[in-house]
């Protein structure tokens, strides 16, 4: 499995993270506010799940390779590596953090390319741990977020030498923008979007700096301020970066690119103003000012700054366009023999909301279904806990990003679902779970705490169920998912984390697609269309279990085996646009095969405003049919 890990960037906010952590001390502190973003480079990993060991290897830039290196799974042999400092030291302290967590046997790490530079503010140190726990998270099926796996990174390095704050781990997210609020032990974070492309270029600025002396001195102004430099350190990290942070996080959601570097040439002044005092020595930093002042640059960007703790490290530009990028970056590289990075956030709709069907009575699976919906059949997880069908989907949904998942049920049925979601276990139950499956119960009332219902009064078809979430999901993209299917990725990204960075990328109503035998196509919605790239299609027609003569004539796609044809995977991102042609179906009574359809609203979605199909790296299992319900149960497990 391949894991790809990118650095982090402090576009505002640098040194809020530690500064806010001292409230816990002194409340008059002002929170911490950051705006940060993922770099489009990073660290690169293979993994494998190895039975007693982690055995760690690296590969320079220079196609040298560092290991293999082999450390006991035992806390003891792990904390001591991590406390020894360096390289590896990172992947112990974060292995420890989870073997203290979790159970788990070892891993193969392998780092076979790393493209972004070190001990330059970007936290590569960071981007390591983050990799581990994320590794680990993936191979052994823990079920961590986001936040979860930031913060057992962030645990992990806190165990090493290093003496990072929390603002490191949020290369978690991704090249996502994100705003982090820290306020004493307490973390909020906020994931932004843009609707127009920023342009930025960080600059290695080739020199040095002592990062912890940096921090040192700038820690002397806490918890409490004792002379007019402490007290401008105070005032800088806490009311002065409020202001602008705030300030950047308008520009940044308004995407104006403008005032964003206005923002960063005031922050960077105030910096200077305030900060320097403190530790002259190493923030005067002459080579980062003669780049934020290299005149050549001025006519391609609206400002710049400093990044992570300052001093002659690294220095960002966001710049006037992509092609000012590119003239800034040759600038750069020409005139000041400095490396240079590029770094786009992209725009995209954020989609929030996830929706599943779980209305339907289940005729194929009767009499079982007369005990229990099919939604709530159990299956063995990998991680060897059985699990509701249900479960596996909305786990599914909330690791893709959603905030809100919202099950389509029968009223009659309602109460069973919001039972299993929403109530606890009696006490003497509780107790006599092994700890495991307490904490298990516990982290499904969380869950449980993101999961609406929507009540499907009649059973009119999948485009009269969909339409019954309608006021939920509001004016908003949203992502399908089935409630009779279950999915697993075959890559380090969910077959739902696949579609949304798909519709993130595009800003297009994405469906995942697999291929299909043709003798399977009465089974399925199949689609045809024109390639955009190797595994992204621009639909051109949607069939609703076509016969095979009418494939054979209509739906074949290039590149694609004789003899097979696209099919629905059973994910779907779709635009808020295809309520009103569901709604317009329904007032006017029109039916397919007596019933409500969703292919034909998709279809006209399609048209009016385009469609992909992304090819999921991944596999589909069935539970809809008694058959398919026990090759699901052999092959899940495994799968």
């Amino acid at each position: 499995m391949k894991i790809f890990v990118p650095g982090r960037i402090c576009l505002f906010g640098e040194h809020s993270d530690w500064a806010g952590g001292y409230r816990r001390i002194n409340a008059e502190i002002e929170q911490g506010y950051a705006l940060i973003a993922g770099t489009n480079q990073g660290i690169h990993a293979e993994i494998e799940q190895h039975p007693t060991a982690l055995i760690l290897s690296s590969t320079t830039p220079d196609g040298i390779t560092h290991g293999p290196y082999e450390i006991p799974m035992e806390p003891k042999a792990l904390l001591a590596e991590a406390q020894r400092g360096g390289f590896w030291s990172y992947i112990a302290g974060t292995a420890y953090q989870v073997l203290t967590h979790y159970r788990v046997r070892g891993l193969t790490i392998h780092n076979y390319h790393t493209d972004m530079p070190v001990k330059k503010g970007l936290s590569s140190s960071a981007a390591i741990c983050v990799l581990t726990a994320r590794a680990f998270n993936r191979a052994y099926d823990l079920k961590m977020t986001v936040r979860g796996e930031m913060e057992m990174a962030y645990q992990g390095e806190i165990v090493t030498p290093s003496r990072c704050g929390r603002m490191d781990q949020g290369c978690a997210f991704g090249d996502r923008p994100v705003l982090m609020t820290f306020d004493g032990d307490r973390l909020d974070t906020t994931e932004l979007r843009v609707n127009q492309d920023l342009h930025f270029v960080i600059v290695d600025l080739h020199a040095r700096k002592d990062t912890m002396e940096i921090l040192a001195r700038l820690n002397k102004a806490y918890p409490f301020a004792e002379n007019e430099i402490e007290r401008g350190v105070q005032e800088l990290l806490g009311p002065i970066n409020k202001r602008i942070t705030h300030e950047a996080l308008e520009a940044l959601q308004n995407s104006d690119a403008k005032r964003l570097g206005e923002l960063m040439t005031e922050a960077q002044t105030y910096f200077d103003l305030y900060a320097t005092p403190a530790c002259p020595e190493e923030l005067t930093a002459p080579v980062l000012h003669q780049v934020l002042n290299y005149e050549p640059l001025k006519p391609h960007i609206y400002g710049g700054k400093g990044v992570g703790s300052q001093g002659d490290g690294t220095a960002q530009f966001i710049v006037r366009s992509e092609a000012d990028q590119q003239a800034v970056i040759e600038i750069i590289e020409r005139d000041l023999k400095m490396s240079t990075l590029k770094l786009t956030l992209h725009a995209g709709t954020q989609v929030r909301k996830a929706v599943i069907p779980a209305a339907g009575f289940g005729t194929r699976l009767f009499p079982a279904t007369k005990a229990t919906k099919k939604e709530l059949f159990p299956v063995v997880d990998r991680d060897g806990i059985a699990k509701p069908a249900i479960l596996l989907i909305v786990e599914e949904a909330l690791d893709a990003g959603m905030d809100e998942v919202i099950i389509i049920v029968q009223e009659d049925d309602l109460d069973e679902f919001k039972h299993f979601f929403n109530t606890q276990v009696s006490i003497e139950n509780f107790n006599k779970l092994p700890r495991h499956f307490q904490e298990y119960s516990l982290r499904l009332l969380e869950m449980g705490q993101r999961v609406k219902f929507a009540i499907q009064r009649t059973q009119e078809g999948l485009g009269h169920a969909i339409y019954s979430a309608r006021d939920l999901i509001g004016n908003e993209p949203f992502l399908l998912m089935l409630g009779d299917h279950l999915y697993r990725s075959d890559s380090e990204r969910s077959c739902a984390r696949q579609l949304v960075d798909a519709y993130n990328q595009h800003g297009t109503s994405v469906i995942g697609l697999r291929s299909t035998p043709e003798n399977m196509l009465a089974n399925f919605g199949t689609v045809t269309g024109v390639w955009l790239e190797d595994t992204l299609l621009n639909i051109t027609e949607f069939a609703e279990k076509p016969t095979v003569d009418y494939a054979r004539a209509n739906l074949r796609v290039s590149n694609i085996p004789d003899g097979e044809y696209l099919t629905v995977f059973g994910q779907y991102i779709i635009k808020p646009q295809l309520f009103s042609y569901l709604e317009e179906h329904i007032n006017n009574n029109v039916r397919e095969r007596g019933e409500f359809q969703l292919t034909s609203a998709l279809d006209r979605l399609r048209r009016e405003d385009g469609f992909m199909g992304l090819m999921i790296d991944g596999q589909r299992f069935d539970i809809g049919l008694p058959d398919y319900y026990l090759e699901t149960l052999q092959a899940f497990r495994q799968g």
